[in-house]
């Protein structure tokens, strides 16, 4: 009988371990996935709010396309992670009503064996028999082993209804699982159906936009080259700058003027290591926005032969949004082109952070500037009344991807 108890707790407390583990396993993927299907509503929320939200009627159809685009790339995303969310609780749902079989397998043989302990103990009830049981010992050592045995016995009996207990309980606990779990999964589904009806007329919207592009494609394709090459000679005109700041800190130093790379002062080395402790961990440069346009080369949403090459990230933010500096530095420069693109170009070390399209500076060059640090505002498109932050990152005269830097970008 003890064999058999110590069996069967070996295998429950193995298959609780197991299944303890998996559910874990799965509640943080779980977890994981729900966190990240807020974030996806949030930014449709924004994306909603920033750029269709009392845009007037002049905004291009080539910038309604690319907003439209965008909203479409972050609801299908959403829809792929509320699927997966869905297919995970389908996992978790059979995984749940398999341990629920087992356990009921499980809790017969217990109940079965529990009912045989105490029609055993029924039959051997008087406490004549016990005593009659330890008087007919042949010594006081079997005695004390049968005295033992008699402890163990009653003991096992107590065991045993605990075990039953807790199984019942914790099959209980599983059924109120299994429960919650279905309606969690309905509600996805549901969720993706509205989603899908709603793409749908995006979709449709997309492909009428779209038709109208194309019969006008040349005059299209020409704006957007023209924007891209604008952008192009500014972004020129930011690395050149940046090339003779590096050379002014190699003359000064000492050094060549032909070095690739920035010679620091000890307070510079120090404020670029900090700068560098930092990656990933940098805030935004506007307190809301979502991002309209990532740093590498992204294709026309109008003509996938046009690739437009973006240095950093384009953010859509509100109507005279609050510019920040993500770290601590010095203001290097301040650029006002013909075309309104203001620029606030910030050293932090070898590190240069870059803050396009401002309509006022609050700050002038050779300010020092902390972390969050308000140095200007945002530029509204008076046509189409967007608000876009362009942001770029540089180490000496190298760009960098903002989104290895700025936190959850």
């Amino acid at each position: 009988m003890n064999y058999k108890t110590k069996y069967l707790s070996f295998i429950f407390f193995s298959l609780f371990a197991l299944s303890h583990f998996s559910v874990y396993a799965q509640t943080k993927r779980q977890l994981q996935l729900e966190e990240r299907r807020r974030e996806l509503q949030q930014e449709i929320r924004q994306i909603t709010n920033l750029l269709f939200a009392g845009k007037k009627e002049e905004k291009s159809v080539v910038s309604v396309v690319e907003d439209l685009n965008y909203k479409i790339s972050v609801r299908k995303n959403l829809m792929r992670i509320t699927n997966q969310q869905a297919n995970l609780l389908t996992r978790e749902i059979n995984s749940n009503q398999s341990e629920i079989s087992k356990r009921r397998d499980r809790l017969k043989v217990l109940k079965d064996d529990y009912g045989n302990m105490i029609v055993k103990s029924y039959k051997n009830r008087a406490n004549q028999n016990k005593l009659m049981f330890l008087l007919s010992s042949s010594n006081f050592q079997q005695a004390y082993r049968r005295l033992q045995y008699i402890k163990q016995y009653a003991d096992y009996q107590k065991e045993q209804a605990i075990i039953i207990k807790e199984e019942t309980e914790k099959l209980k606990q599983l059924n109120q699982d299994l429960l919650v779990q279905k309606k969690e999964k309905q509600k996805l589904v549901a969720e993706n159906k509205a989603a899908k009806s709603i793409l749908d007329k995006e979709l449709k919207t997309q492909e009428t936009l779209i038709n109208s592009i194309q019969k006008n494609l040349s005059k299209f394709t020409a704006q957007i080259k023209l924007k891209q090459k604008e952008s192009e000679k500014l972004d020129r005109e930011i690395q050149k700058l940046i090339r003779e700041a590096i050379a002014a800190s190699n003359r000064k130093a000492g050094k060549s003027t032909k070095r690739a790379t920035f010679s620091l002062t000890p307070e510079q080395k120090i404020l670029a290591a900090n700068f560098t402790s930092n990656k990933g961990k940098l805030p935004w440069p506007v307190a809301s926005g979502v991002v309209k346009m990532r740093y590498g080369t992204n294709p026309s949403p109008i003509d996938p032969t046009i690739k437009i090459q973006s240095n950093g990230v384009r953010i859509a933010t509100n109507k005279g949004e609050q510019v920040r500096a993500v770290f601590e530095g010095t203001v290097q420069g301040i650029m006002t082109p013909k075309n309104g693109n203001n620029a606030i170009m910030i050293r932090h070390g070898n590190y240069i952070t870059v803050y396009k399209n401002l309509s006022k500076f609050y700050v002038n060059k050779g300010d020092k500037v902390s972390t969050k640090q308000v140095i200007g505002e945002v530029i509204t498109n008076k046509s189409s009344g967007d608000s876009i932050l362009s942001f770029g990152i540089y180490k000496d005269s190298s760009i960098q991807n903002p989104s290895h830097w700025i936190y959850r970008l």
